[in-house]
């Protein structure tokens, strides 16, 4: 550390573990020598949130209560923060016994207090059209509306959500999450309207306030709580007005290591090795959403060494790597994927990181830089890890080249997992396999036991907290190989890798589902892509 450089705080500290937040909120109380409260504990206390606003409490990570007996107690989730606790005792005008709870479940129940929105969905206010611009600008300025907006933005970092989607309709606006791969509907606003929000987002994000006809995409980087983030922002016009949604990217999240992020033993041996070749394609494939960059960001980061030149071109940057030179595509500019891969041929790299394969050029670039003597990692959007050799063979690469370049395909999706909290265990029985004949194609028998969602606090009643990759992996060797040199179709590829040992999604989503790491119904929409 720096002379004169703040500690980090014990949130920073928490995200960069690999403690759980009951584990770490252990470590925390043991180390202060102070009371763990539990999430039950805090459940059935008379909170004492009068007098605190919503955002002060989030951003501190404290919950003031009163304890059976009426004495006033908080509990902590950084009790190193004298500040906040010394402002709860200036408020209530008593002194207050600190405790320690984890981050979760102090989040948990503020959410539990949370008050609800009137009606359910808040009422739009008569279409705006006829309010002049100025009106507009000082309307989404107004403190109402900025309120508004950062309760949303705050709700979806506590409940880790990857997209914002705003909807206005007929009756009221729709505000939904994504969190953990499925859209989950929150409370709306009550006293901002629709065109209100989207004008303040806007504004944030450098757009245009005044055009309403047209789709607009921007973004900004916004500092929410004590959390600092990237969001890319598209808005789109509709029958009711503009609707828009807001990708978050935190800038703090940490990188998996490659053992943490769901493979195989015999793929991740076999990716570790490839990742050791001086020079060829490393393809990962998948459909947006799947995963694929933060795969592409961890085998990155394990190559990451002094020794050697890594530049990169996104769109976006999601995670920064120390150490990486990387760059961000900007088409208004001409500064996409195949002029930059021209300018990095020049730059002495080692390996080069192609966020998408898009069209022929970047295909090209990519397989003769792969051909000069440098690693290339890619994605491609294929259904499975076979779909990529047809597919760079539509974008023009010759089937020659691809075979001396390829080296290494990974296919991948993402399921949820399994709340650890409440999780339940059953045996499959016959009736499951008559409902559902799918379990016996992928694998599973009757009498095997498998873990289903039940719903806590924790993981807000889904049952699923987190999501991990299910993943399978070609390697360009023997008879894949040949295939590729011929021409051949997926099925061809995919039998061929098949023979030599390859597990599919479908197998590895089955086995993590034996495991309890995800349920059988996560495992079946998997399978559903074979």
């Amino acid at each position: 550390m720096r002379d004169g450089a703040a500690p980090p705080s014990l949130r920073t500290v928490f995200e960069a573990s690999e403690l759980s937040a009951h584990e770490f909120a252990d470590e925390v109380a043991r180390s202060f020598r102070l009371a763990r409260a539990s999430l039950a504990e805090l459940m059935k206390a008379e909170g004492l949130r009068r007098g605190f606003s919503e955002r002060f409490l989030r951003e501190a990570a404290i919950f003031p209560f009163a304890d059976d007996e009426g004495r006033v107690r908080v509990a902590m989730a950084d009790p190193s923060d004298a500040v906040a606790l010394r402002a709860v005792e200036i408020a209530l005008e008593d002194n207050a016994e600190a405790l320690v709870a984890s981050f979760e479940d102090i989040a948990s129940a503020l959410d539990a207090r949370a008050e609800p929105s009137q009606g359910g969905e808040a009422q739009v206010r008569a279409p705006m059209e006829e309010e002049s611009l100025d009106s507009l600008r000082d309307l989404a300025s107004g403190a109402p509306v900025v309120r508004a907006f950062d309760a949303i933005m705050e709700k979806a970092v506590d409940l880790r959500a990857s997209d914002v989607h705003i909807e206005p309709a007929r009756a009221g606006l729709q505000i939904r999450m994504r969190v953990d791969g499925v859209l989950r509907a929150v409370a709306a606003p009550a006293d901002a309207p629709a065109q209100a929000l989207i004008s303040r987002l806007k504004i944030i994000s450098g757009l245009n306030i005044a055009e309403r006809r047209l789709p607009q995409d921007g973004g900004a980087r916004l500092k929410i709580g004590r959390t600092e983030i990237d969001v890319r922002v598209s808005t789109l016009p509709t029958q009711h007005g503009e609707s828009a949604v807001i990708r978050l990217l935190p800038r703090d999240r940490g990188l998996l290591g490659i053992e943490k992020l769901g493979f195989r033993p015999p793929d991740e041996a076999r990716i570790r090795r490839m990742l050791g070749s001086p020079n060829g394609m490393i393809v990962v494939t998948g459909p947006t959403g799947s995963g694929k960059t933060t795969t592409l960001a961890t085998l990155l980061s394990a190559l990451n060494t002094p020794a050697v030149k890594i530049l990169t071109i996104e769109d976006p940057i999601e995670y920064e790597l120390p150490g990486v030179v990387q760059a961000q595509v900007k088409s208004a500019i001409g500064l996409t994927f195949a002029t930059a891969m021209r300018a990095f041929v020049r730059q002495d790299p080692d390996i080069i990181m192609v966020g998408e394969v898009r069209d022929a050029e970047t295909a090209s670039i990519a397989v003769h830089a792969a051909l000069t003597g440098h690693l290339v990692l890619t994605t491609l959007h294929t259904e499975t890890a076979s779909g990529a050799v047809p597919r760079l063979m539509d974008l023009g690469v010759e089937p020659f080249l691809l075979k001396s370049t390829l080296r290494l395909v990974v296919a991948q999706r993402l399921v949820r997992l399994l709340c650890d909290r409440c999780k339940t265990t059953r045996r499959l029985e016959d009736a499951d396999f008559t409902r559902d004949p799918r379990l016996e194609f992928i694998g599973l028998r009757a009498g095997e036991a498998v873990c289903e969602p039940k719903g806590c606090d924790r993981c807000g009643g889904v049952g699923f907290r987190g999501r991990v990759g299910v993943f399978e992996a070609i390697e360009m060797t023997g008879e894949t190989r040949e295939h590729v040199r011929a021409g051949a179709d997926s099925f061809a590829i995919d039998a061929a890798a098949l023979g030599a040992g390859m597990t599919t999604m479908t197998t590895d989503a089955a086995e993590k589902a034996r495991m309890g790491i995800t349920s059988v119904s996560e495992a079946l929409r998997i399978a559903a892509i074979r």
